[in-house]
């Protein structure tokens, strides 16, 4: 878990990088400060499980083993990224490892994530759908229909909320008049409960409890992952709605450090092998970098495929 943590971390601090420099385009939300719920969530998964997510989805991509080449290249939008250079950086998807997006759309990968598991659930197998979403999609009528309906069907369902606090500029306080997301879900009949989202054990223990709740049978599970972004929700964004003491306060409960720390004192690493850890992780964003600047670009002759029906 630490080391995926340290490779979301530094993919995305380079694709900072890049994007001042031009290379990346379109909108960039970076998911740095909530490594802990790609880390512990999705290395509970199995390969058949399905994973629905976000347009921050970069670390959801990486933990899910969708290939850090093919991910940055999508980031340049070649036809080598696992979008073919279709999606950029909010629309990554694989459906081999069955990683249903990357949505722009705030709750719209909920729907998806029902259809999903209730395919699962008429074929008869033991899948479980893991739907990653934030604070802001709980207050979006798709979230409850979904609930409802997942609750009411008993589907194979997790909902995976990220709550770090604010919807784009609004902060949760001032958008629910109950700020308890996990007692709120708990009211269509499922199991719901709060995780601190900085603490990678913490969840991936609570998503291991879940999981297997899920897979004996006990239809949906929903955990609040309590975490916070450090970065503003955008590069566009001017984050002037927050207070700087907030952000350090939750800074000073950074994820990879507190691992790393506690892996220290157990002396299973130290400072050497912490530093190889990140050398590797430098390594492959440093060839990533490479093949996405080499990639193809798609011509332009392929500009209507896949917007307008082949002639037959």
């Amino acid at each position: 878990m630490l080391q995926q943590m340290m490779r979301i971390r530094s993919f995305e601090e380079r694709c900072v990088q890049l994007y001042s420099a031009e290379k990346i385009r379109g909108f960039l939300h970076l998911y740095i400060g909530e490594e802990a719920v790609a880390a512990g969530l999705l290395g509970e998964l199995g390969a058949d499980d399905a994973v629905v997510s976000t347009y921050r989805e970069h670390g959801h991509a990486l933990a899910r083993g969708i290939p850090m080449a093919a991910v940055m290249a999508e980031m340049f939008g070649r036809t080598t990224g696992c979008s073919g250079g279709r999606g950029g950086s909010m629309h990554l998807f694989d459906a081999g490892r069955r990683f249903y997006g990357g949505n722009a759309i705030v709750a719209g990968g909920l729907p998806l994530a029902v259809g999903i598991a209730l395919a699962d659930a008429m074929a008869g197998t033991p899948r479980v759908t893991v739907c990653l979403f934030g604070d802001g999609a709980f207050a979006e009528g798709e979230f409850h229909e979904c609930a409802n309906l997942a609750a009411l069907w008993h589907l194979p369902l997790l909902f995976a909320c990220e709550n770090n606090q604010y919807a784009m500029g609004t902060a949760l306080r001032r958008e629910h008049a109950n700020t308890d997301l996990a007692l709120r879900a708990a009211g269509y009949g499922m199991a719901a409960w709060l995780v601190d989202g900085m603490d990678a054990e913490a969840v991936a223990t609570a998503s291991r409890r879940a999981i297997q709740m899920i897979r004996g049978g006990a239809g949906p599970c929903f955990l609040e992952l309590r975490t916070y972004r450090f970065r503003a929700h955008s590069l566009y964004d001017a984050d002037r709605y927050r207070d700087k003491a907030e952000i350090d306060q939750w800074k000073a409960r950074d994820p990879i450090p507190r691992l790393a720390a506690q892996l220290r004192a157990a002396e299973l690493i130290d400072d050497h092998r912490y530093a190889e850890m990140q050398a590797s992780v430098d390594a492959e964003i440093d060839a990533a970098i490479i093949a996405a600047e080499n990639a193809p670009e798609e011509p332009v002759t392929d500009l209507t495929r896949h917007v307008y029906a082949e002639r037959i």
